[in-house]
């Protein structure tokens, strides 16, 4: 079933939903911020992608209705900063989603992310239902690990080439909560500093072998 996507704000931050008239100022934020993003965007692995930000929004709105994403942008003092989507929502004996994110690189610094994250899962879990959020992120991509430290998702291994990234399958290392671990809130135990700091702990015997080309054949 569909579900109502909010508006859900943390001070001078905030996540509403996508709409078609984002088009043009999610196009120039993505374009004025190629070199900060194309390392970490999906691509296609049989083909080049469409770079139609309309029929992406479009996409996602379809999703939403079938009730298989939420999707999100997030802003800063009321100006467009980036986006963070809700995805693979599975319901039943499942009960859990991904979430996935961008922020323009000049909102870089000012806790986007992390609130942003932490207001996606805290709806996710209380409003929605769920039971799990996953977020795998690539070994390299610091500021993203270091959010998922701040907002204690639990380590829980490496994916090898898991994703199709800037034109190759690349490894991934995955992290997750469940409703049990955040009772009063993935948002209300990062800023309360409740945040267990061993959570997002990745062994060193992971990160070694996420330098090493994984072995095929």
């Amino acid at each position: 079933m569909p579900n109502l996507i909010p508006t859900l704000r943390d001070g001078d931050i905030s996540i509403r939903p996508v709409r078609l008239r984002d088009a043009r100022t999610l196009e120039r934020e993505l374009l004025d911020n190629r070199t900060w993003l194309r390392k970490w965007e999906a691509t296609n692995p049989v083909g080049p992608m469409s770079f139609d930000v309309r029929s992406s929004i479009r996409h996602l709105q379809s999703n939403a209705r079938a009730g298989l994403g939420l999707p999100f942008v997030i802003e800063y003092r009321g100006e467009l900063a980036g986006q963070l989507n809700v995805s693979s929502i599975s319901y039943g004996s499942v009960s859990m989603a991904t979430i996935g994110y961008w922020v323009s690189e000049r909102f870089a610094g000012k806790g986007l992310t992390p609130t942003a994250v932490a207001l996606a899962s805290d709806h996710c879990f209380f409003t929605v239902g769920l039971h799990r959020i996953e977020i795998c992120i690539r070994p390299e991509n610091e500021p993203s690990l270091r959010v998922v430290e701040k907002l204690g998702f639990r380590y829980e291994g490496l994916r090898r080439r898991y994703i199709h990234i800037n034109g190759d399958w690349r490894d991934h290392f995955c992290f997750a909560l469940t409703v049990e671990e955040v009772p009063t809130g993935v948002l209300r135990r990062w800023k309360g500093g409740l945040v267990p700091a061993e959570n997002a702990a990745i062994p060193e015997s992971d990160r070694a072998a996420a330098q090493r080309p994984l072995a095929i054949g």
